[in-house]
């Protein structure tokens, strides 16, 4: 855990932070497309994440989900670090994107390094800014793109995060995640193959535009 602590977050804490995080938290390994956190829960611990990625998503009355943004290695979600803080039950829900390592930190740790370190207070700082930057951009893509727009938005996104140019995905994967239907999808995909941004491929789709 130490290595992984160094490589990852060694830039940014101090050696005695390194050392009580080291001491404090837990490792998780989850696989692809589990549930991390769900709407409701409540949260006890805060996440650090040291590989893979996480997607962020909102859950309407309905229970269909919308993609938010994703974290990646280096970072931590502002959601629960407010519901930590608060003491609230979540509003998001938090899925694997890809296999996920992390380290779950005890969130009585947050109130007592904020005070204690500098660059723990830097850093949760920055993660509020950087998510919010985050959220803003996708009201953003919800508001002002049309749903083809979205839609090639999204697979450049998912792209970048898997590091990977081909994307294993189904349609309705798709639907569920820009919170519209499998028919929709379908056939902006196919209109976004012939502008030669993308190809399909069964279950996969290689972006030709990144």
């Amino acid at each position: 855990m130490k290595e992984e602590l160094q490589k990852y977050y060694g830039y940014l804490f101090e050696e005695e932070l390194l050392k009580e995080i080291a001491d404090v938290a837990i490792t998780k390994e989850i696989e692809a497309n589990e549930t991390i956190i769900d709407i409701g829960s409540y949260i006890t611990s805060i996440p650090l994440l040291l590989s893979g990625a996480i997607k962020i998503l909102r859950e309407d009355k309905e229970g269909d989900d919308l993609v938010l943004y994703y974290i990646e290695k280096g970072d931590t979600c502002a959601m629960t670090l407010s519901c930590c803080m608060g003491q609230t039950k979540s509003k998001i829900k938090a899925v694997a994107e890809t296999d996920v390592k992390l380290l779950m930190i005890p969130k009585q740790k947050m109130g007592d390094w904020l005070s204690k370190y500098r660059s723990w207070q830097e850093f949760i700082l920055q993660s509020y800014h950087s998510r919010l930057d985050e959220f803003i951009e996708a009201v953003d893509t919800i508001a002002f793109l049309n749903m083809d727009e979205r839609l090639f938005k999204y697979l450049k996104d998912k792209a970048l995060i898997n590091q990977n140019d081909s994307i294993s995905v189904t349609h309705q994967q798709i639907a569920n995640d820009l919170h519209t239907s499998r028919v929709v999808v379908s056939r902006l995909l196919k209109a976004l193959e012939k502008q030669h941004k993308i190809e399909l491929h069964r279950n996969q789709i290689k972006v030709l535009e990144l």
